[in-house]
């Protein structure tokens, strides 16, 4: 394996999920932690050499001005996570990964999203899309060159954005790159970002359920340039659990009726979902799996809402409504509580180790492989069922692990 360090560069660099992530990152780096939680920590994946934690280097880009210490101090804080003895363990770390975030695009954000933003970043709004991904492509490559870096691996973690207003599924690449140089924004700031990672030479992961690299037309340019790419949105709790739950009701022949989910936290993401122009991406991403997984569609509803007292811990409830034998009809019912960020953190990292490792294997376009990360994942043929999804994991480890690390 290369000795040389690997890039995470994420965006949304110092949100609550991407602050997690690298406190975490920064804790198994410089001190003794826990590798809980962590799916690349199982012994199935032990053959598979993969990075060390050591050789990560983070950067990022960022419409806000603040830093990695003061947003973990308010997650400490607000949400009762992290101890203030890890916290003093990694400043260190956290103070140098905070002078390699960059300032992001506000191009197709949306304007709750863009309300947060710093006055730098709305310097940038007069921007054409070519021009911003010029510019967040040549902080990818300064990036590389300033750490000496093998790859760079680019994740969103931006908030949610609206739903695209036009439909793009039938433009090639070329027709795509051409309508770049106009004024209107086109594309929201998740491809934007994507574009600008594959015309670097980096994979894109994208954790949220904003479009990202999810068009044909991004799918040719990564293969066109030979990257790697992955998405939509992270599975971290309630669809986690229906894609596990509902498999049970269709392999015992149970009729579910109807399935309602009510959902409530309170940091950024629930706010700028509070907008339901951003929450739409959101319901639709969480509320699809139901009818792959039965082959039938119950009555459904998914709500998302924003209590601020709440900050970064969720709660779900859901009601599922079904028939048994002779008609009868039953309710099971359950409750999901979590800290938002700290369910996501360790499979963002989990992401960026399986990708270096596919990445080394010489591939590209779409890693199917890593369906079982997110709620909406791309690529062909996909089993909706998590333990299916889990199982492309597990064959794609076997296969990797039998063939020397550079491929």
């Amino acid at each position: 394996m290369s000795p040389d360090p690997v890039g995470i560069w994420l965006i949304g660099a110092w949100g609550g999920v991407s602050t997690t992530a690298v406190v975490g990152l920064a804790a198994l780096q410089h001190r003794p932690a826990s590798e809980t939680a962590l799916v690349s920590a199982l012994p199935a994946f032990r053959l598979l050499d993969l990075a060390e934690w050591g050789r990560f280097v983070v950067g990022g880009h960022e419409i806000r001005r603040t830093g990695y210490a003061l947003e973990a101090r308010k997650l400490h804080d607000e949400s009762r996570v992290f101890s203030r003895e890890l916290l003093s363990g990694v400043s260190g770390p956290l103070d140098s990964f905070d002078r390699n975030v960059r300032t992001g695009t506000l191009l197709g954000v949306g304007r709750t999203i863009e309300s947060l933003a710093s006055d730098d970043a709305r310097a940038t709004s007069g921007e054409r899309p070519r021009e911003a991904i010029e510019r967040l492509s040549a902080d990818l490559n300064a990036f590389r060159e300033a750490h000496n870096l093998a790859h760079v691996i680019v994740v969103n973690l931006a908030s949610t954005e609206p739903t695209l207003d036009e439909d793009l599924t039938g433009l090639t690449w070329q027709q795509l790159s051409d309508r770049l140089n106009h004024n209107d924004p086109l594309l929201p700031a998740s491809s934007l970002y994507a574009i600008s990672a594959m015309l670097a030479e980096c994979s894109y992961l994208n954790f949220t359920p904003s479009v990202g690299s999810n068009l044909p037309a991004l799918d040719e340019l990564a293969r066109e340039q030979g990257v790697l790419h992955m998405g939509r949105d992270g599975k971290t709790g309630e669809t986690l659990l229906k894609s596990v739950l509902a498999p049970m009701f269709a392999a015992r022949n149970l009729k579910v009726l109807s399935w309602v989910g009510h959902n409530i936290f309170g940091n950024m993401d629930a706010r700028v979902l509070d907008d339901p122009v951003n929450k739409a991406s959101k319901a639709r991403s969480k509320d699809h799996l139901l009818t792959e997984i039965l082959g039938y569609k119950p009555q459904t509803l998914v709500s998302i809402e924003f209590i601020e007292s709440l900050a970064d811990w969720k709660t779900a409830w859901d009601h599922i409504h079904f028939e048994g034998f002779l008609g009868t009809q039953m309710t099971m019912q359950f409750i999901w509580q979590g800290c938002d960020s700290l369910l996501a953190a360790p499979l963002v990292l989990d992401l960026v180790r399986f990708t270096e490792r596919e990445w080394r294997r010489g591939t590209s376009g779409v890693m199917t492989h890593l369906a079982s990360f997110f709620k909406s994942p791309m690529g062909e043929h996909i089993p909706p069922e998590f333990g299916r999804q889990f199982e492309l994991l597990l064959a794609w480890a076997a296969e990797a692990a039998g063939k020397s690390p550079d491929g």
